[in-house]
């Protein structure tokens, strides 16, 4: 099949791994001498551009895109980044016949606006917490009182993963929302108390299939401290939600029957059926699962250890969904083994990134035993590999339990070169103990 991924990032290079990795032997060990895809990623990165071919082309312009695909033959476009589903670049290839894997531009304010999500799951009467829409400072003023501490101000539209603030200081939560009201609204919400877990589910407008449950690590450094980020780690599965549940698959079910299934209908019953990645950000409270936010697409760094683990092709659960046909296909397989990925990222992310620094030790850091290495910020410059960002690479281990991911990884890691880099130290220990 001929794909085209729109993105730069690491997520979308462990999409494009997990695309590749379908003309592996059935032990994966060993590719198959012809590709099973013809992938095109664009715009990409030097990790992308070593794997598939790259073009470069404006991923937010739908005509640009539209025509890309048209005079490529292309048969499936995923849309890996938010900002092309909330600029409508899915309206345009649908409007030309052209299977896409994301929402349409009204689906996407799913994530795109937090006041939309907070109606639609009002409607579908989808537990999340409370939350009040404030237009000024005035406004955030009274509801931050009102709330209280632990404080929770979330910036209405995109933000890269950085608009979002839970902090116990007034200060810092007026602070925040005085920010964030300069680019629009700003929702003061209900603190929920509990552990939080990431579930991405394909959704074809009608039908609901899960992927595996992962957890991701949003502070900047060890111990949950440090600014939001927009993310430096993640592990799947999650073991513990057998000690709640029963088994992982009774908590999947009943997100899937209290939250993502009303989602998806009434999301089509407003007329903006949701075909893509409808990723739930949930929190098991003491009252139950509820949902903090929704995004439109696979979320990062989640990703990366997500689809490793996934052992039925991900292009025919992407093009089921792009062409309406879920219901006719069978639940998606994972492999036992566990994952765990930690970002690299560079000196002064989150505030300001150092970019230009040379990377090194890449080869010998693939060298350890189950490391993948998905490229975030990364370009070549001449002969050299360069970071371009925050973050710039999500270094996977895999094993059959965390202890050795976690050792593999940060094996991995401690081969790498990148001047003033940063990443944490914990990433999955909790759950290795």
């Amino acid at each position: 099949m001929r794909i085209l991924v729109l993105g730069s990032g690491a997520r979308e290079h462990a999409i494009v791994t997990a695309l590749l990795r379908e003309g592996a032997g059935r032990d994966g060990s060993a590719a198959s001498a012809t590709p099973p895809h013809h992938i095109v990623a664009a715009p990409g990165n030097a990790g992308l551009a070593h794997d598939v071919e790259t073009v470069q082309l404006d991923a937010t312009n739908g005509k640009v895109v539209t025509e890309y695909a048209l005079e490529n033959d292309i048969e499936l476009v995923v849309i890996g980044p938010e900002a092309p589903l909330v600029a409508g670049v899915a309206d345009e290839l649908r409007a030309h016949s052209i299977p896409v894997f994301g929402p349409g531009k009204r689906a996407a304010a799913l994530e795109g606006s937090k006041t939309f999500a907070k109606r639609i799951m009002d409607e579908a009467r989808v537990p999340t917490g409370r939350a009040v829409r404030t237009g000024n400072l005035a406004e955030a003023t009274v509801a931050i009182d009102e709330f209280g501490a632990p404080y929770v101000v979330k910036a209405d539209g995109l933000a890269a993963g950085k608009g979002v603030l839970v902090t116990a200081e007034r200060d810092a939560a007026l602070e925040h929302a005085t920010y964030w009201l300069q680019h629009g609204s700003v929702l003061v919400e209900e603190f929920l108390d509990g552990q939080e877990v990431s579930l991405f589910l394909i959704s074809d407008g009608h039908t609901v299939l899960p992927l595996s449950p992962a957890q991701d690590f949003k502070r900047l450094l060890d111990g949950d401290a440090g600014p939001n980020t927009g993310g430096m780690g993640a592990y799947s599965p999650l073991p513990w939600l057998a000690d709640r549940f029963g088994s992982e698959a009774d908590f999947v079910a009943e997100v899937i029957e209290t939250i993502a299934l009303p989602t998806v209908r009434q999301l089509a019953k407003d007329g903006t059926p949701f075909i893509g990645l409808l990723y739930a950000g949930l929190i098991l409270t003491e009252q139950g699962i509820r949902v903090i936010e929704f995004n439109a697409r696979f979320g990062d760094p989640e990703t990366q250890v997500v689809l490793p683990r996934l052992t039925s092709p991900l292009s025919d659960l992407l093009l089921a969904a792009a062409t309406g046909s879920l219901s006719q296909h069978a639940a998606p397989t994972f492999s036992t083994d566990v994952a765990v990925t930690v970002v690299l990222a560079s000196e002064g992310y989150p505030e300001s990134p150092q970019t230009g620094r040379a990377l090194t030790g890449l080869d010998e850091a693939l060298a350890v035993p189950g490391v993948s290495i998905a490229h975030a910020a990364t370009a070549r410059l001449d002969d050299t590999l360069v970071a371009t960002g925050g973050r710039v690479l999500s270094v996977v281990g895999a094993g059959a339990d965390f202890t050795e991911a976690r050792a593999r990884a940060y094996e991995a890691l401690g081969r790498i070169g990148l001047e003033g880099g940063q990443y944490r130290r914990d990433i999955a220990a909790e759950v290795a103990e």
